[in-house]
Order: C-alpha cells, then sequence, then structure tokens
C-alpha cells in the first residue's frame, strides 16, 4: 500500500478533504514532496516554523539534548537544565511581573491551565472571551471559543461563559466582579488577522484591573516574533496577568506555555496539591529546541525584518481579486470576495508550489505567516505565483 493509502486507511482524519501533500524532507521555507516536488511553504505549520523548518541552531539543540536524556519524571518535580534555562531565558523578553512558566506541551493545554489558575486563584467562575477567537479544541478551550458552529456538537460545555465583541469598547461593561479572568487573543488569528485598534486593549486592560479580573492574553499564533516584536502586546501598552505561548517557540517541537507573576502561579500548590499536572510537560528535547529558537529569534536578528517582509508582500500582492490585506507583522490576511475564489486560488498555488491556507472564522481570506527567516527574493517568488495562480484559478 502506499503512505496517502495508509494514511487514509490508518490514519484519524479531521475533515473529508485533507490537502494530501506528502512530504519527504523540509528545509527553511521549502517542503519537498517524494516525487520531488517543491513546495514554498507560506504559513509555517499555522505559525509553528517561524525559524524555518529544522533551522541548523535547533537542531544542534535537539541531538545534543537527545545525548543527555529524555523523559524523566512527571512535570515539577526534577530539576532539568532545558526547562529551567529556557524559563529564565523566557521571561528575559518579559516585563518584570511575569516571571513563572508553566511548560507544557500546545497552545490548547497551555490554555486550559491558565483558565483553571484563573479560577482558582480569582475564586470566581465566569469566563469572557471574544467572538469569532479561537483558543483550541479541548472542552475548555472549546467552550471559550467564539464561533457557535464549531461548538453545538459537544455541549455541554463549561458554563458562566460570556462573549463580547473584539474591538468594541461598550461590550467591555459586561465584565464585572463576577469575572476570573478576560481571554483574548493580542492579534486574532482565526479570525483572519484582527489587530486592536486604537487604545482597546488599554480600556481592556483597565476594565479588568478595575474588578478584580485577571487578564490571559493568548499568544498562541502572534507570540515570538510572528508580529516583528517578540511579543505582540508590546506594541500596545499593556501587559497581561497570565501570558500563552506555544506554536512558534518549539522550532518545530511541541511545546506550551503559560506565564504568569510567582504569586498567581502559587495557587496550584495548595488545597489541592498539585493543581495542575502533567506527565509529558516541558519535555527536555522540546524545551532545548525552544531555547534555541528563542536565541536564534533574537541573536539572528530576525524581528528586524518582520516589517519590511510584510510591507513588501503587501507591495507585490496588488490584484483586483484582492479585496483588502490586513496584518500585523507577518501575521498576514489577504481577503478575496469569497471562500470559493479564494479556495480555488489556494488549489491552484498548491500546484504552482506555494502553500497557502484560509482562516476558520474567514474563509474568504489567505492565510500568509511565512518562516520569519524568508528572504526578499523568496517573497518575490511566492507573490508571483500567487498572482499566476489567481489569474489561472479565476480565468477557468
Amino acid at each position: 500500500m502506499s503512505m496517502r493509502q495508509l494514511f487514509l486507511q490508518n490514519v484519524a482524519q479531521t475533515s473529508d478533504f485533507p490537502l494530501m501533500i506528502e512530504v519527504e524532507k523540509a528545509e527553511g521555507v521549502y517542503m519537498y514532496g517524494a516525487q520531488g516536488e517543491r513546495y514554498l511553504d507560506l504559513i509555517s505549520g499555522i505559525g509553528v516554523s517561524n525559524v524555518g523548518h529544522r533551522h541548523p541552531r535547533v537542531l544542534k539543540a535537539i541531538h545534543e539534548q537527545l545525548d543527555k536524556y529524555l523523559h524523566l519524571m512527571v512535570y515539577g518535580e526534577f530539576v532539568q537544565a532545558p526547562q529551567a534555562q529556557l524559563a529564565q531565558a523566557i521571561t528575559a523578553t518579559l516585563p518584570a511581573r511575569l516571571n513563572n512558566v508553566y511548560f507544557l506541551n500546545s497552545g490548547t493545554e497551555a490554555v486550559e491551565g491558565a483558565l483553571k489558575l484563573a479560577k482558582r486563584y480569582t475564586s470566581r467562575t465566569e469566563l469572557v472571551s471574544c467572538r469569532n477567537a479561537y483558543h483550541g479544541s479541548t472542552q475548555g478551550a472549546l467552550s471559550i471559543n467564539g464561533s457557535e458552529g464549531f461548538k453545538n456538537a459537544f455541549r455541554p460545555l463549561l458554563p458562566d461563559v460570556r462573549h463580547i465583541h473584539y474591538n468594541h469598547l461598550p461590550d467591555l461593561q459586561s465584565i464585572t466582579t463576577r469575572t476570573a479572568a478576560v481571554i483574548i487573543e493580542t492579534v486574532q488569528g482565526e479570525a483572519g488577522v484582527r489587530v486592536a485598534k486604537d487604545d482597546y486593549l488599554q480600556h481592556l486592560r483597565r476594565r479588568c484591573s478595575e474588578v478584580g479580573a485577571l487578564l490571559i492574553l493568548d499568544e498562541i499564533q502572534c507570540g515570538f516574533g510572528r508580529t516583528g516584536t517578540f511579543w505582540a502586546f508590546e506594541q500596545f501598552g499593556v501587559e497581561p496577568d497570565i501570558l500563552l505561548c506555544a506554536k512558534g517557540m518549539g522550532g518545530g517541537m511541541p511545546i506550551g506555555a503559560f506565564i504568569a507573576p510567582q504569586e498567581i502561579m502559587a495557587a496550584f500548590k495548595t488545597d489541592p496539591i498539585l493543581g495542575h499536572c502533567t506527565t509529558f510537560g516541558g519535555h527536555p528535547v522540546s524545551c532545548a529546541a525552544s531555547l534555541a529558537t528563542l536565541h536564534t529569534i533574537l541573536e539572528e536578528k530576525l524581528l528586524e525584518g518582520v516589517q519590511e517582509k510584510a510591507a513588501l508582500f503587501k507591495e507585490l500582492l496588488v490584484h483586483p481579486r484582492i479585496k483588502e490585506i490586513r496584518n500585523c507583522g507577518l501575521m498576514m490576511a489577504a481577503e478575496f470576495e469569497s471562500f470559493e475564489v479564494l479556495k480555488a486560488v489556494i488549489d491552484r498555488a498548491i500546484l504552482n508550489g506555494v502553500l497557502t491556507d484560509w482562516f476558520l472564522f474567514c474563509d474568504n481570506s489567505m492565510r500568509i505567516a511565512p518562516p520569519l527567516v524568508i528572504t526578499e527574493e523568496e517573497i518575490r517568488e511566492a507573490c508571483a505565483v500567487i498572482l499566476r495562480s489567481i489569474e489561472e484559478a479565476t480565468a477557468e
């Protein structure tokens, strides 16, 4: 049987129309198929490969850790150098108050841990999130997602969840002394890259402080350099009480984290002890890869080129079929008139060697989120293919 047949027969599917691209190797911004096909990756595994596929520094860190140890003990019991060094490096990028890191395996797990922490610390139950927000697929994370279509088949979910509109100041009055936490994407991802307007996030920060609710910023997609600053919230003059990250932090390895002040995180220590547990969270190989990723972003000055590269995409992607391009750094959305048109363009672009995608809650917009290491020449190549694909797809 072929690998495609095995994939369809034995690997659980999430839709009836998987992309079915068979990848044999990946390097930098390119993926290579079994028959020699080459794909320029403009989505980074959905915001994961910020430093590109198989970055040499990440591979070196993985190999060195493999020679020392793999999993040793459930999280939080043993002193493991990769965890301690990564936690120190992460907190060094943050305001002094955010000094405690809890490592997990994914973004969804970071969401779950943060929600539990907020409820435990505040002794409140209400959670507030935004419409068209995406925070993950487990039951707690799904409860605060902002799309009813993705939730209805799995009810009942968490009670006491309220949704507000992103960027809509009057809705902030819905945050009250009953609210344990407001969880919000600093830049909305699956809504099609929606950026906070004016001082919206500052008003949100003030409202949370007024009523004693914790502010959780979800930077699972927009963190680790994606927007041109290491953390997206740096651009908006706010600080969260709890910060979430995953995706781009691992250099291609599975890892996530939530970060909070030590006095808040201490709520997990007592009544009951082990208030949050994980077996594989903070796996030493993933932590080693993440530390190498962090150093790569900072030492290779990848942040410095983000805005210029984003501007080049916007300069080149001009076409009557493209209605608008929204972005925050290299987190970009190119809007088309409909899903049908966009899907035809995406399919044609893949045939032409460029991988793009759409957004869960904005299916008429093309996702563009390449590795931060993409060069000007590669951007020009990608944009030329997209423009040609638009012509080919809309001429049929």
